[in-house]
């Protein structure tokens, strides 16, 4: 997962993120059984790690894989396991 999307944006979904990736890779999302309930996710085949999400992004919910604060190190597999259902 080159990007992802982390608790804060799970109150707020805030579509600033979606209009700057060059590759439409923020992928809005509902709800799904067994999965956090992100509205958004990241599609780790279409992501080009360009970072331009980062910033725009109003509740720094957007990380690099590695830099995930260990709090939301779940949030790395509900990317993953989204990208799989709805990719």
């Amino acid at each position: 997962m080159p990007h992802v999307i982390a608790e804060p944006c799970v109150n707020t979904k805030d579509t600033a993120c979606v209009d700057v990736c060059p590759t439409e890779c923020i992928i809005e999302s509902e709800p799904e059984e067994g999965t956090l309930n992100l509205p958004m996710f990241i599609n780790p085949d279409e992501c080009i790690d360009c970072g331009a999400c980062e910033p725009e992004c109003p509740v720094d919910a957007i990380f690099e894989e590695d830099d995930v604060p260990d709090k939301w190190q779940p949030f790395i597999q509900a990317n993953a396991d989204l990208a799989e259902i709805h990719c």
